[in-house]
């Protein structure tokens, strides 16, 4: 899949009815500018208030998640969240004149044709990722939930459910890879247990149901007061139960639907994270709340992340440059040479590693018996990793210097010692403009930033004696 944002091509509308208000709702999903997200607005009120698909606004988690700001609610909003991640969209303004999605069929099955209907558009710019570097769970003891998500290279998703009933026992669903949603999970339907839905009859809270857009699940003896009740709820002049042990009402897509429904639905719940994730996740008995409550937690590893800026990169890889490589640029050498390979290079930002070992010259005076690499020292690698992403972009580098003008916001975060590893990101502040760059240069060990500074240096082309 691509790495760049994407949005619908063109507006859609679908209508229907919301499952728990019984509501008529329009829906319009309309294309969304870069770094928006998904983003429901109440044309039904005054002022179109908005509702960003936020984990942070989550206030109910029962029969569906509930967003709600500044006192406007987005009731089950799951299931039209995972259409839009599965169908690889990052931006998207949801217009709706109620509170709730329609819940059509109970799946995601018909937001997906809704949106391939339009197709979707490549924006130009590039995605973020929360890329899951290490094991995180999170449990619910009281319902023995539990989500963990673990390092991959794609968006993997494994749920396994089990409701402690015959009828339905134990199932498992894996998507292994979010580009197969269509097929494999979009139809899966939602489903209730016949208990469940007496009990929601009997107090009024599916106001939407109908015969088409439920599986139930008969976990209790169905008598005849019961019977009366389901033939009038879903408007037939009888109602019975399959051999499979669900009401007739409807045909399985899949022998485990529930719990590619389940599968579904956690997409749709950490679709709030507000981040496309790399990670393998794997929810034991996933419900809306443990999804949400997991989902708070990739929020804020996302946010950690972010904070960090630590760049991801593959240390196997060839690199763009190695040290031959560099020596063709730059005029520096041994011992004054402080960079060992370029990782990454564009037109904006370069990526450049330092492997720290105790033979360096500088550690034979500086802090002999507790050696420590230093701070002028990591500032001018800083600087030689920003002067390749200069150099690199001319047709005679061995001709061209670089220069420090400025150094500014100098800061060191921790002790650099023989054994680290440094990674140097440089990026752009703004254009380069007759021989000026201005840049922001982070070195990090491991996940650790160890100094940043703010560098402003010039380019000029060598004299000729």
């Amino acid at each position: 899949m691509s790495d760049m944002q994407k949005t619908l091509q063109q507006e859609v509308t679908l209508s229907g009815i919301g499952l728990h208000t019984g509501k008529e709702v329009k829906l319009t999903m309309k294309p969304a500018k870069e770094n928006t997200g998904f983003v429901f607005v109440r044309t039904d009120l005054e002022g179109h208030p908005q509702v960003e698909a936020d984990v942070n606004y989550v206030v109910a988690t029962e029969r569906g998640t509930t967003l709600e700001k500044l006192g406007v609610k987005i009731n089950t909003c799951e299931h039209l969240l995972a259409a839009l991640v599965g169908c690889d969209i990052d931006n998207a303004i949801l217009e709706m004149d109620a509170s709730e999605p329609p819940i059509l069929d109970g799946s995601s099955k018909f937001f997906v044709e809704a949106i391939e209907s339009v197709g979707v558009v490549e924006q130009n710019t590039a995605r973020e990722y929360l890329v899951v570097k290490e094991v995180l769970t999170y449990s619910d003891p009281a319902t023995g939930s539990e989500i963990t998500i673990i390092p991959s290279d794609t968006y993997e998703i494994t749920t396994m459910v089990d409701f402690g009933t015959k009828v339905l026992g134990t199932q498992n669903a894996t998507l292994k890879n979010i580009s197969e949603f269509k097929e494999e999970i979009s139809s899966a339907r939602t489903f209730s247990f016949l208990h469940e839905l007496e009990m929601l009859l009997d107090h009024g809270l599916i106001k939407g149901g109908d015969i088409s857009n439920a599986i139930v699940y008969v976990d209790k003896d169905l008598t005849p007061e019961t019977t009366e009740k389901l033939k009038k709820a879903f408007g037939k002049d009888n109602v019975s139960i399959r051999p499979n042990g669900i009401l007739d009402n409807l045909n399985l897509n899949y022998p485990n639907e529930a719990a590619r429904h389940k599968l579904l639905d956690v997409i749709g719940d950490l679709a709030l994270a507000g981040v496309k994730i790399k990670g393998k996740v794997i929810a034991n008995k996933p419900g809306h709340f443990v999804n949400t409550q997991f989902a708070k937690k990739l929020n804020r590893q996302w946010k950690l992340q972010k904070k960090k800026n630590v760049p991801d990169f593959d240390l196997t890889k060839e690199p763009v440059f190695d040290i031959n490589g560099i020596m063709k640029l730059m005029p520096h050498r041994p011992p004054f040479l402080l960079i060992d390979k370029i990782l990454e290079l564009s037109d904006s930002h370069v990526v450049g590693l330092k492997n720290v070992t105790m033979n360096e010259p500088f550690f034979v005076g500086h802090f002999p018996k507790e050696p420590v690499m230093p701070g002028v020292l990591q500032v001018e690698a800083l600087a030689q990793t920003g002067g390749i992403l200069v150099l690199a972009s001319v047709p005679d580098p061995e001709n061209y210097s670089t220069y420090f003008i400025k150094i500014d916001k100098v800061k060191f975060k921790r002790k650099v010692i023989p054994g680290d590893t440094l990674i140097f990101k440089i990026e752009l502040i703004e254009p380069i403009r007759r021989g000026i760059v201005h840049m922001q240069g982070y070195g990090y060990v491991g996940d650790t930033v160890a100094v940043e500074a703010e560098l402003m240096a010039q380019v000029a082309k060598n004299k000729v004696d």
